[in-house]
């Protein structure tokens, strides 16, 4: 029989050490194509950020995810849900100015207190 040995989760609350904001795409008024990003955040919260790995640099280059961030926040139930129609800004001197995509929003089924939050630099 297996020994039952404690594994701490990898992600815990104070591991949340960077404000992020959320924000929604309005539709371009008139005939032009495009979106303009509205104001107010529609949701903050606390993140932890993860870039691409080490051992994975050469894998995002090839597939061109090198700019790809996971933001980890709380899950915040039916408060929030994100989207693909949504744009993240994290609030960290490194990436000032820059607003990322989101391309997918997942829990993360090992500890479904949190969600993954999976986006790209906007270009």
């Amino acid at each position: 029989m297996r020994k039952f040995e404690y594994k701490p989760p990898r992600v815990h609350s104070g591991e949340l050490r960077t404000p992020v904001k959320f924000y929604e795409a309005e539709p371009n008024e008139g005939p032009l194509p495009g979106s303009n990003i509205q104001q107010d955040p529609i949701y903050e919260a606390w993140a932890e950020i993860d870039e691409v790995w080490l051992r994975d640099v050469e894998l995002a280059k090839s597939n061109g995810t090198l700019s790809d961030v996971t933001v980890i926040i709380r899950d915040p139930l039916a408060d929030f849900i994100p989207s693909n129609k949504h744009y993240v800004e994290i609030d960290a001197p490194e990436y000032k100015g820059q607003l990322f995509n989101v391309k997918q929003a997942q829990p993360d089924m090992q500890h479904k207190d949190f969600i993954n939050v999976i986006a790209e630099l906007r270009s």
